[in-house]
């Protein structure tokens, strides 16, 4: 696998004190948060945490790649909600590792179109092709 290059559209910057028992901000101040561990990992589970961050990112992403997707099938996707659950654990070489599933509500279309819409918003969303071939990602329609 090769490093794709891109066209920057939009650089997010934030900036982490204090690791996962801290503080995280972004350079335009519209992202202000405490972090601290879950209590599953030792932490006090008082803020927020950097698993629910990555599920708030990769849910609105994938959010969004689906109406990219619906738009170009003329698909309706009104009233449809992404919810990405976050797991981390231990994997085996000292370390720890992500596995996320991601689990799409599409009221308005059929079972086989919400799938299909899904799998090819699974192809444009940034945070699936940032992912692909690195971590586990499971992708499901409710």
């Amino acid at each position: 696998m090769s490093i794709q290059n891109i066209d920057v559209l939009y650089t997010a910057v934030a900036t982490a004190e204090g690791g996962r028992d801290g503080r995280v901000a972004s350079n335009d101040g519209q992202l202000d948060v405490v972090v601290n561990p879950p209590k599953e990992l030792g932490g006090s589970g008082a803020g927020t945490n950097p698993e629910q961050l990555f599920a708030a990112g990769f849910s609105a992403c994938f959010q969004g790649a689906l109406g990219v997707v619906a738009r170009q099938e003329k698909a309706d996707i009104s009233g449809s909600t992404v919810t990405a659950s976050v797991g981390i654990g231990k994997n085996g070489a000292g370390g720890f590792g992500l596995e996320v599933a991601l689990t799409a509500s599409i009221p308005n279309v059929d079972a086989e179109t919400a799938k299909s819409l899904v799998e090819k918003a699974h192809l444009v969303c940034p945070y699936s092709n940032a992912t692909r071939g690195n971590i586990k990602v499971d992708v499901s329609v409710a």
